[in-house]
């Protein structure tokens, strides 16, 4: 009886196991080779960060809770990191690919990215983040589908296509990271590009009668662009992850660093389409196209682009009023968008954030709150892991603005882990901001012009407001987002205006769990990269 009762448990212990395994969320692998290559972005020869020979490089698709494992090598002649616009990244800064949280993965070396698309649905993008490499290319899609046995609020179109539309300036990164060395600012662009192409450089054919999706990304260096698609209507469906009330819209303001998914059904007379997408708020519009057609086309694209919306800020702020959660809809889980109910949870602590332009002995620097960032010698998730004294110091940035001096600081703000936080963006220039936290999606419940005060919260949307990761405020404007303090690690907040973030305007929040237990952080890696005053430690693998 002993041995069958052994050889009994075996067999349960080997049948367990294989329900295990076969119960884990499936992996998608991939393998980069990043290296420089010539692109012809507007017709003539530029030097271009190419990901497997590509410029965009290629799409990452995958399906909600997949593991994604990407491995990266680094054939430049220079370090390189790549982050992840928008993925929440749950419980897992080790992974973020900024220089806060990870070292650069060195010239001829390969890291490789362990990610997880934990309860993420949507459009995101990836880039990298170092330096001024994003000048270069180097940025690509990212789909993440829902599961089958999750109901999407709309059919399935007949194709699915990533536009990653921005800014261009025929200079190299090395001379413009050189510019803003020296204090000065950039020039103004000199193009927009549209997936890595120019004037009608890229063409999307589509079938009479069929409805097609769109995510569309703004991967700009400096301005926001407004988007739209001649003859043609979009119908509004999601917003970095969440699925949106489906209203109607003639064009769209998307700012630096935000996603967006649009159907568009292909309605009119066979021939070919604008797509066009121009600068907003600029002094000169640029303006870039590509080509919507029909399968069937009897005429090409002749005479002006359409044309988009005026200077006025008005029309915007409306529009960006207008996006609303759909309520009803499912998210990454069955359950609907609006049962959580973020506008009955009291906050825990209130966060103001202002923007500023000062000059530091004598080079134009930005800052938040008074403070211009400056990058440490040593990652700050390393220090923060291995306590490395003098790297960086707990609540060195105010959490309101003081009106003081500005000076430069590797600023971190400590926050409650599981708290749940009203953050303030408060805009005194004349220029608009675009904001991203890392790790995290915010509910933005407010926006208006003139400054912030407590009365303003009687404005808020705290019944469907949309949930993201970047927002805009608006010039002599504020914007307020209620953010779960619900991902413990070291998250990157940033300008993400590139000029702006590489001068100083970004900071780190430090979410620690007080439990310091793997169920609330995952471990370092065993492949992590160390440098700076980590190099030649020892991981310590439990």
């Amino acid at each position: 009886m002993g041995w069958l009762s052994a050889v009994s448990a075996a067999v349960v212990l080997v049948l367990l196991l294989r329900d295990f395994i076969s119960c884990e969320d499936p992996y998608r692998f991939f393998t980069w080779n990043v290296t420089y290559g010539d692109v012809y972005p507007l017709g003539f020869k530029q030097q271009g960060i190419l990901i497997n020979g590509q410029f965009p490089g290629p799409t990452i698709e995958s399906v909600t809770n997949d593991n994604v494992i990407i491995h990266v090598f680094n054939n430049l002649d220079e370090p390189f990191l790549i982050s992840w616009n928008g993925l929440q990244q749950r419980r897992n800064s080790w992974q973020d690919g900024v220089w806060g949280t990870n070292c650069p993965i060195p010239p001829g070396r390969n890291f490789t990215y362990t990610l997880q698309v934990k309860d993420q649905i949507g459009s995101y993008f990836y880039f990298p983040s170092l330096a001024f490499h994003k000048a270069a290319g180097g940025y690509g899609g990212i789909k993440i589908a829902s599961r089958s046995v999750i109901p999407v609020p709309f059919p399935p179109p007949a194709e699915d296509y990533t536009i990653l539309a921005g800014d261009w300036f025929n200079q190299s990164h090395n001379d413009l990271k050189a510019i803003l060395d020296s204090g000065h600012n950039l020039p103004f662009p000199d193009s927009l590009l549209i997936n890595g192409r120019g004037r009608n450089g890229y063409v999307f054919t589509v079938e009479h009668g069929k409805t097609y999706r769109f995510r569309i990304s703004n991967v700009g260096l400096t301005t926001s662009i407004n988007f739209r698609i001649q003859g043609h209507k979009m119908v509004l469906v999601e917003v970095e992850g969440t699925h949106t009330l489906q209203n109607t819209y003639d064009s769209l303001d998307i700012h630096l660093g935000q996603s967006y998914s649009v159907l568009v059904t292909a309605d009119q007379p066979p021939q070919d389409y604008y797509i066009a997408a121009s600068t907003r708020f600029t002094p000169q519009v640029l303006t870039a196209t590509s080509v919507l057609r029909y399968s069937n086309s009897q005429k090409s694209v002749s005479g002006p682009p359409p044309g988009g919306p005026t200077i006025e800020i008005d029309w915007s702020i409306n529009q960006a009023r207008s996006l609303r959660r759909n309520l009803t809809a499912s998210g990454p889980r069955p359950n609907p968008q609006g049962s959580y109910h973020y506008g009955l949870i009291n906050t825990t602590r209130t966060i103001r954030l202002a923007n500023s332009a000062p000059i530091i002995n004598g080079k134009q620097r930005y800052a938040v709150n008074g403070v211009s960032f400056i990058p440490a010698d040593t990652p700050l998730k390393l220090a923060d892991y291995f306590n490395i004294p003098g790297v960086f110091t707990l609540n060195s940035i105010p959490e309101s603005p003081t009106g003081a001096g500005a000076h430069l600081q590797s600023s971190v703000l400590a926050v409650e882990y599981r708290g749940y936080a009203e953050f303030v963006f408060e805009n005194y220039e004349d220029t608009l901001q675009s904001w991203h936290v890392d790790g995290h999606h915010f509910f933005v419940v407010g926006m208006d012009w003139g400054e912030w005060t407590p009365a303003s919260r009687f404005t808020y949307n705290l019944r469907d407001t949309i949930s993201r990761s970047t927002v805009q405020v608006y010039p002599k404007s504020w914007t307020a987002v209620y953010m779960p303090l619900d991902n413990a690690g070291m998250w990157n907040v940033r300008s993400q205006d590139w000029v702006r973030q590489y001068l100083g305007q970004q900071f780190y929040l430090r979410i620690a769990s007080p439990a310091n237990s793997w169920r609330d952080e995952n471990p370092i890696p065993s492949n992590a990269l160390l440098c700076g005053r980590a190099a030649g430690l020892k991981i310590k693998l439990l």
